[in-house]
């Protein structure tokens, strides 16, 4: 992914945010639309880990099959909500 790409989808996932809060910005809200899995735009790959139960090596296989999509910020891989959310089995 080419650095214009991921800061469109960073400020994309921002705006969404905000819209979403109304007038409310900085009120941290909970979606509860999956049990136990909160919104956040961005998860680690331990938090990813710990929602599955999984090892890092099942997330590295899940990346290497196209399950998830990781985004490399510096040194560290993160995971798009969305993509995430789409994992859980509801």
């Amino acid at each position: 992914m080419q650095p214009e790409e991921f800061w469109a989808q960073i400020r994309f996932i921002i705006r969404e945010e905000l819209i979403s809060l109304g007038n409310e910005p900085f009120k941290e809200k909970v979606v509860t639309e999956v049990e136990g899995l909160t919104y956040k735009p961005l998860y680690k790959m331990g938090e990813v880990c710990r929602l599955f139960g999984v090892t890092r090596q099942t997330i590295y296989d899940w990346i290497e099959h196209g399950k998830l999509k990781p985004y490399k910020i510096r040194s560290r891989l993160y995971f798009l909500h969305n993509e995430i959310k789409e994992l859980v089995p509801v």
